[in-house]
């Protein structure tokens, strides 16, 4: 962790008016601790000013110092997108500003369609283009996993196919150019090889994480947040790792635009249902339905959709 500049330097900064404020990046996050990043690429601990601390990985915030070495969050900076995880109780925002998502499935682990499901959903709403990386095809049960993943291909989302095990170099291949110049989210569940993609990627990923881990005074809760990595020296591609996720946050979508944002659905609405505020659960001339009975919809697809619309249609718990 770096210290930017002399006494008075610090002391000329703390009083510059607001919108005079430097600019920095949201790299880590742990409680009220932030390390952000300046635009010159030294890294300092921040405080949120205040009571809350809402700001989360990838924010843009304004900051000054306020102390020998130790900053101060005065502003969050507008986002373009903000994701969400969830737990049974509630939704959190972990991640902001992302361009890209990669939802990282493997072989085995089976995988969930749910969990899938929630991620595209999310990532549609948010402007976010989103890609599936399939890992371990050299196991014996790539044939159903391609099959299962089948109708999101025949949607129009890109899916990689790599054994990270057995030709790490064959994924990077695939993966750095869709990486390069953008800011990328990675998810998915433990087990996939997240971590092993992101050491891949990122040969000195583990001794960041420990020394930010010291930074941040946040010990064994490494695992437990989302980190922000430069692919490059250069600072041009972001590497998002988060940890795994057994569900994702949808609760911020209203339930009358989850069919929108399914691209079989919203491709079978085209043909118009009958009545314009259609569930597609049970009313007459519902062009989902005809599209579910014609193939044109997988069964699977279809259980998912009346499963988040349940969800979502369920009274908050407070």
């Amino acid at each position: 962790m770096s210290r930017p500049g002399s006494r008075a330097q610090r002391q000329s900064q703390s009083q510059r008016p607001r919108d005079h404020l430097d600019l920095g990046l949201v790299v880590r996050g742990h409680g009220r601790h932030y390390l952000v990043e300046t635009e010159e690429g030294q890294r300092i601990l921040c405080h949120p000013r205040g009571k809350k601390s809402d700001a989360v990985v990838g924010d843009r915030v304004r900051w000054q110092m306020a102390g020998s070495d130790e900053g101060v969050i005065e502003s969050i900076e507008p986002r373009s997108n903000l994701l969400y995880r969830q737990d049974e109780w509630r939704s959190k925002s972990f991640a902001a500003n992302v361009d890209q998502l990669l939802v990282l499935v493997a072989v085995e682990p089976v995988f969930s369609e749910s969990l899938l499901t929630r991620a595209l959903v999310t990532a549609a709403e948010a402007g976010i283009h989103a890609r599936i990386g399939l890992n371990k095809i050299d196991l014996p049960g790539v044939a159903l996993a391609r099959e299962r993943l089948a109708p999101y291909v025949r949607m129009g989302v890109p899916v990689f196919e790599w054994s990270l095990s057995a030709d790490p170099e064959a994924a990077l291949a695939q993966l750095r150019p869709w990486l390069e110049g953008h800011s990328t989210l990675v998810l998915g569940p433990s087990g996939t090889g997240k971590s092993t993609l992101t050491n891949a990627l990122l040969p000195d990923a583990q001794a960041q994480v420990g020394e930010i881990s010291v930074a941040l005074n946040s010990g064994r809760h490494t695992t437990t947040h989302t980190q922000w990595y430069w692919l490059e020296p250069e600072r041009r591609s972001g590497w998002l790792d988060s940890p795994g996720f057994q569900t994702f946050g949808i609760q911020h979508i209203a339930p009358a635009q989850l069919a929108s944002l399914l691209p079989d659905f919203a491709a079978a609405m085209q043909a118009g249902c009958r009545f314009a505020n259609c569930s597609h659960r049970h009313e007459p001339g519902c062009s989902v339905r005809a599209a579910l009975a014609e193939g044109q919809i997988a069964e699977s697809r279809y259980r998912i959709y009346l499963e988040l619309l349940d969800e979502l249609s369920r009274p908050p718990i407070y």
